[in-house]
C-alpha cells in the first residue's frame, strides 16, 4: 500500500516558517511513529506570482488535485497590492477552493483551558469553548454571476451576486449534520431568510436534510443575531452551518474567541476520490503577517493543528491527531508561548522553532 501523499504550498510572508515546524512534526510521525508521508512542495500566492506570474500554475494546480491532501501556509503581502485583481496571490487559493470543489470549510474555535484569559470576554464565557464552524466555500456572493465594476448614468457600479443551487446548500449540510452527529449532536444553521431569497431556499434545503439526520437538534438563525450570540454566549453553540459569506465574517469572529488567530486551524473538504478519502486542504487562519516575517516570531501552532487535522480527516489517523492535540495542550499548559501568547506578566516568548522544539518534546513524551 503507498504512502498517503500530501502537497505542501508554503506560500508567503510567515508562510514558509511555520511550515518548517509542520515538516518537523511530519519527519517525527516518520521517524517515531512508522507513520510516513509522500511529501512535494511547490509555490502558491505570491511566490508563485514571482516564478511563473500566475499565483498558481497550472501544474501545482494538476499536482494538487492528484494528492490526498494539500496543506497551505498564507498567501499575499503588501508586495503584491498592486497587482491587476486578476493575478492578486488570494486568487491561488481561490482557485484551488474552486477546482477542487472544496465546498466544506471547517473551522473550529476552540480555547485551550491554558489561554482563556487570552480571549476578549470574560474567562468563563470561553472556558472549554469548543464551536464547529461549517461554511460552504464553493458558491455564494464570492463566485456568483454577474460580477464585476462597469459605468451606469455616469457613474460606477460594482456587482456581486448571491448565488445558491439546492444541490450546492444540500451537500453543505449533510457534511455539517455529518460533523454534529460525530460531536454534540446540535446544529445551528445562520443565513439571512428575512431579507435575502437565497436565505429562504438556504432554510428550507437545510430542513428538508434534516429529516435524514433526526437525532441531530436543528434551530435555524438569523446570521446577525447569530454574530450578537457568539460574543454573548459562545458556548450555546456546538455546528453551525453558513454560507460563503457570512461564514467567512461568523468563523473570523469566533476566531478572535480564543484569544490569538495564531492558534486556529481550518480545513476544505470536497466530494470523495477514488480512495474514498474526500479531496482536502489544509490551512492556518492567519495570514502571511509580513510585519514579522523573517523574524522567527510566528507562532506555529495554528499550521500544526491544521496538519493534526488532516491526520483525522484525510488519513484516518484520529488517535494520531489527539496524540499532536494533546501535545499542543500540555506545552500551553507548561507555560510555552509565542510573542502573540505573552500575557501582562511578560517574559520571554519562544521563536517560532523553539515552539516545535517543545512540541517535538511533547511528542516524545507521549510515546514513552
Amino acid at each position: 500500500m503507498s504512502n498517503p501523499s500530501l502537497l505542501i504550498l508554503a506560500g508567503d510572508g510567515i508562510g514558509p516558517e511555520v511550515m518548517d515546524q509542520v515538516k518537523r512534526i511530519i519527519g517525527w510521525f516518520g521517524y517515531k511513529r512508522d507513520m510516513s508521508f509522500d511529501v512535494s512542495e511547490d509555490l502558491v500566492g505570491g511566490a508563485a506570482y514571482d516564478k511563473h506570474g500566475v499565483p498558481l500554475h497550472d501544474d501545482t494546480m494538476a499536482k494538487a488535485q492528484e494528492v490526498d491532501a494539500v496543506l497551505l501556509g498564507a498567501v499575499g503581502g503588501p508586495a503584491y497590492d498592486d497587482l491587476d485583481f486578476s493575478v492578486k496571490p488570494e486568487r491561488g487559493l481561490l482557485r484551488l477552493r474552486k477546482e477542487m470543489d472544496l465546498f466544506a470549510n471547517l473551522r473550529p474555535a476552540q480555547c485551550f483551558d491554558a489561554l482563556a484569559d487570552f480571549s476578549s470576554l470574560k474567562k468563563e464565557l470561553v472556558t472549554g469553548l469548543d464551536i464547529m464552524i461549517v461554511r460552504e466555500l464553493t458558491s455564494g456572493v464570492y463566485f456568483g454571476e454577474p460580477r464585476g465594476i462597469h459605468i451606469e448614468d455616469n457613474m460606477r457600479v460594482g456587482i456581486n451576486t448571491q448565488r445558491y443551487t439546492e444541490a450546492e446548500i444540500e451537500r453543505g449540510a449533510r457534511a455539517a449534520f455529518e460533523m454534529a452527529m460525530k460531536r454534540g449532536k446540535k446544529l445551528c444553521s445562520m443565513e439571512k431568510a428575512n431579507v435575502m431569497e437565497s436565505g429562504i431556499l438556504w432554510r428550507d434545503v437545510v430542513t428538508e436534510v434534516h429529516a435524514d439526520y433526526p437525532e441531530v437538534e436543528l434551530s435555524h438563525m438569523y446570521a446577525d443575531n447569530g454574530a450578537m450570540q457568539l460574543v454573548r454566549a459562545p458556548k450555546q453553540f456546538d455546528v453551525i452551518y453558513t454560507d460563503n459569506l457570512f461564514g467567512d465574517i461568523l468563523s473570523d469572529c469566533a476566531a478572535m474567541l480564543t484569544g490569538s488567530l495564531g492558534m486556529l486551524p481550518s480545513a476544505s473538504l470536497g466530494s470523495p476520490m477514488a480512495n474514498g478519502r474526500p479531496k482536502a486542504m489544509y490551512e492556518p487562519v492567519h495570514g502571511s503577517a509580513p510585519d514579522i516575517t523573517g523574524q522567527e516570531k510566528a507562532n506555529p501552532i495554528a499550521c500544526i493543528l491544521s496538519f493534526a487535522m488532516a491526520l483525522r480527516y484525510s488519513f484516518d489517523l484520529g488517535d494520531e491527531a489527539t496524540r499532536l492535540e494533546a501535545a499542543i495542550e500540555t506545552v500551553l499548559a507548561n507555560g510555552a508561548r509565542t510573542g502573540d501568547l505573552m500575557g501582562p506578566e511578560g517574559g520571554t516568548p519562544l521563536s517560532t522553532s523553539q515552539m516545535g522544539d517543545v512540541i517535538l518534546e511533547a511528542l516524545d513524551a507521549s510515546i514513552l
